[in-house]
């Protein structure tokens, strides 16, 4: 059985969707939809679901709670657009909800495929639970992110970040570059055409192997944490 990959058609239905977004072209178009847009993704997470067992068996993949509608959430949005025009996975942690910690994430659009992950928005009290731990724990985090491999993947680890430390951190702390964080990303773009190449799926599972002890050195304190281990 070959690996799952997305086709020309996905792309040409996205585009398309850019074009007519509103409910009722949608509705008539909702059997193209289904069959190359989110049915290879339904592939892709299922499969995934029996390879992160091998490397991050604590991370969820199943279609209910992996891919995201297609639906937008419009209420606190200037853009009132109906519907997302790219097909989106997450893959959390399964003791933590959907968007509580930090996880795997992949995205098709009309003008990119984006492979990454990390804690995009945490709490104030998850903040500062992983900034004590990384304050304690600044070498490992440093391995992780300054390895060779992680650097040809991802560069490094990104997201906004505050002008000066944390009350409550030595300014001239060695992780003070990690305790001004507020996000902690690590994403890579590549070509809409990459996502229907026969090898997308190894190379995407290549990136979420080398991403995953970020993503666990994240969790590990939220978890802690989460039930007071």
């Amino acid at each position: 059985m070959s690996a799952p990959h997305f086709t020309p058609k996905t792309v040409a239905f996205l585009q398309k969707l850019e074009r007519n977004n509103n409910r009722e072209w949608f509705r008539a178009h909702r059997d193209e939809y289904e069959i190359h847009v989110r049915q290879p993704m339904v592939d892709l997470v299922e499969h995934m679901e029996l390879d992160l067992r091998g490397f991050a068996p604590e991370l969820v993949a199943t279609p209910r709670k992996s891919i995201y509608r297609i639906y937008r959430d419009t209420r606190f949005s200037t853009n009132k657009t109906p519907l997302k025009t790219q097909i989106a996975a997450i893959f959390p942690h399964r003791q933590l909800s959907k968007h509580g910690g930090a996880g795997l994430y992949l995205h098709i659009s009309t003008e990119s495929v984006l492979i990454g992950g990390g804690l995009y928005r945490p709490e104030q009290r998850q903040l500062q639970h992983l900034r004590e731990f990384i304050s304690a724990n600044e070498q490992r985090l440093r391995d992780i992110s300054q390895s060779k491999s992680f650097r040809n993947c991802y560069g490094s680890i990104s997201g906004h970040q505050l002008k000066r430390t944390p009350r409550g951190f030595d300014p001239d702390h060695p992780a003070q570059d990690f305790l001004r964080l507020t996000q902690f990303l690590a994403s890579t773009n590549r070509p809409v055409a990459f996502a229907t190449r026969t090898r997308f799926y190894w190379s995407v599972l290549r990136l979420f192997k080398e991403l995953a002890p970020l993503i666990q050195f994240l969790n590990e304190p939220l978890v802690r944490h989460e039930f007071q281990l």
